[in-house]
């Protein structure tokens, strides 16, 4: 990849590593979530999200703009507007198999019905999808997601906007709503695993009375052959939350992290690059954050890092030896001034270094916080991230390349 000299190198706070802003006018825009590259497979194009602005709630029917950056040329073109996003991932814009393969979420504003799109940005020709999206398989072929308009009623900020009296609620576990896999051939989409299921398997979550079952994020592994999502119940103010995975079939369902473990403290579930572990933020010494793994049945589960404090959003590099992660404005390595850190740390030795350091504090609510979402891209040589720069949400990409080659060598 060679970005252009268009896109202006970020200079506060001295990078350890060049930065470059490739949202350097209008602003307003994001990329989506830490654990897909918004980066297209070519490594050519990145795919965003802008808000139609920035310093309230969306309302039904409120539209954004899917964006389409050319990295060598630093040319930006709007390739489709929706009304399917809320301001955390905005649209869940994401890359398929190839960079025909460019997936978003968008309503319908007479019928008020979600779905996904599947579209080529450069012939502009769509493809609409029964189910919404949340990620999509490495394939190309499958689309998982639990329900988008249900999300916001789980954590404000996700999933997609209709009126309110529309959007199902479900007093007890519901065998009619779940995670939901559309098959993007066809268009059509299934339930793949619901509340119900969960409920009834496991006998820690019957005791629960009242209240309400959510699914909330889901992420396909390494092979597309396992699913990996969160599973909330709430009532009122209480939140008991776990980790849950299955196969692609819905079947062999477990609990690698229960609800007793994660209310320890934690946060932000991902797969390990060899797609049988997960990784996550979670108080397992009872004496703050540690960045953690354990099989996706709950064997092995240990601290990576005895005496590294976990943070924000971490992912591991392909070699299993290096983590970048960001960090909260209330966390770890948090500067009062409302910037954060763009943290790699290496394994095992555990040394640590600030690539970047960006404003992330806005003036709004929780929901309209910034979070960077530090993102690999494919060839594991870029971290893509988001900031608050200008009093506006921008999207930025750290050259991280020869930093990983001298720490790797």
């Amino acid at each position: 990849m060679k970005l252009s000299d268009k896109f202006p190198v970020y200079r506060e706070y001295d990078p350890l590593v060049e930065v470059r802003c490739v949202t350097p006018n209008t602003g307003r825009t994001i990329h989506r979530f830490f654990g897909t590259s918004p980066i297209s497979p070519s490594g050519r194009y990145l795919a965003a999200f802008r808000l139609p602005f920035e310093d309230r709630d969306p309302q039904p029917g409120d539209g954004g703009q899917v964006i389409l950056i050319d990295l060598e040329t630093g040319e930006e073109r709007v390739v489709s507007e929706t009304a399917g996003w809320e301001p955390q991932v905005g649209a869940n814009v994401q890359w398929g198999a190839d960079d025909t393969q460019l997936f978003f979420n968008d309503v319908d504003t007479g019928t008020w019905e979600a779905f996904g799109v599947c579209m080529n940005p450069f012939s502009g020709r769509k493809r609409l999808l029964e189910g919404c999206v949340f990620e999509v398989s490495h394939s190309g072929r499958f689309v998982a997601s639990p329900s988008a308009v249900r999300s916001r009623f789980s954590q404000k900020g996700y999933g997609v906007v209709i009126p309110d009296h529309l959007v199902p609620r479900y007093s007890e576990p519901s065998d009619s709503d779940g995670i939901y896999i559309t098959d993007v051939e066809t268009g059509e989409c299934r339930l793949l695993l619901t509340a119900k299921d969960i409920v009834e398997r496991f006998a820690c979550f019957q005791q629960l009375r009242g209240g309400e079952f959510f699914f909330f994020q889901c992420k396909w592994n390494k092979d597309d052959s396992r699913l990996m999502m969160c599973f909330r119940w709430l009532s009122g103010e209480k939140r008991l939350q776990c980790v849950v995975t299955c196969d692609a079939d819905g079947k062999d369902i477990r609990i690698p992290i229960s609800y007793e473990e994660w209310g320890k403290g934690g946060h932000h579930m991902n797969w390990h690059p060899d797609g049988e572990h997960i990784t996550m933020n979670l108080n397992i010494f009872r004496n703050g954050l540690r960045f953690t793994s354990t099989r996706y049945d709950g064997a092995e589960y240990r601290a990576l890092l005895d005496d590294v404090a976990g943070s924000g959003h971490p992912s591991m590099h392909v070699s299993e030896r290096l983590i970048v992660t960001d960090s909260y404005n209330s966390e770890y390595g948090a500067h009062p001034d409302g910037s954060v850190p763009i943290r790699l740390v290496t394994l095992p030795e555990g040394k640590e270094y600030e690539l970047v350091r960006i404003l992330t504090r806005t003036p709004y609510d929780r929901a309209l916080r910034v979070d960077p979402h530090p993102a690999w891209d494919q060839s594991y040589r870029y971290i893509v991230f988001n900031g608050y720069h200008g009093n506006t949400r921008r999207v930025y990409i750290a050259d991280v390349g020869k930093l990983v080659d001298a720490l790797l060598s």
